[in-house]
């Protein structure tokens, strides 16, 4: 019996030694890898096709609207699988705000109302172009809804924003589209 014992023990012994020894090479071999809450936009991959993040990270119309998503710490639920449609201004787009508006929302205590326009220029489902129809309305990740008209050919929201655009992505659908969409003020 005490044999029976003592080599239960010894197995059991090797067996933790072995499974410490793992789990040593295995945290040495991830120090490299970005922090486990560094979230989905830090994991790098050049060969697969671009998420809405990288999308945007990579167009030179949208260096405003990147900024934006870094401030409302909205970048990591844009690079999530999604599906997402992202109706995306330029930055000729935020330029026909009002003076002063966005510098204003990009300070800490406006980070709420960012996220609120932000949301507002994001839908949970993958839309292409062709699905838009005159007088639909979409409901939008912020609660609020906009509206779609069909003009000429083009695709218009709120009868202030038009599709010039539109890029596949890995996570859903980016339009990029020449105007800021502002949501209903809440009454």
């Amino acid at each position: 019996m005490k044999k029976v014992f003592r080599s239960l023990l010894l197995i059991a012994s090797i067996s933790i030694i072995a499974c410490n020894n793992q789990d040593a090479k295995t945290t040495s071999a991830t120090t490299d890898e970005p922090a486990a809450n560094a979230g989905q936009a830090n994991v790098k991959d050049d060969a697969s096709m671009k998420d809405i993040v990288r999308v945007a990270v990579g167009s030179p119309d949208h260096t405003t609207l990147v900024k934006a998503l870094q401030q409302a710490d909205l970048v990591d639920v844009l690079a999530n699988p999604g599906p997402f449609t992202v109706f995306a201004p330029t930055n000729a787009a935020f330029d026909k705000l009002p003076k002063g508006t966005l510098d204003g929302l990009m300070k800490s205590d406006k980070k709420q109302d960012l996220q609120n326009i932000l949301q507002y220029h994001v839908t949970t489902s993958s839309l292409k172009a062709d699905f838009f129809k005159d007088g639909q309305i979409l409901g939008m990740v912020n609660g609020d809804n906009i509206t779609v008209s069909v003009k000429d050919g083009k695709i218009v929201l709120n009868n202030s924003a038009t599709i010039v655009a539109s890029v596949q992505a890995s996570n859903g659908m980016v339009h990029i589209i020449d105007a800021v969409l502002l949501p209903p003020t809440k009454k």
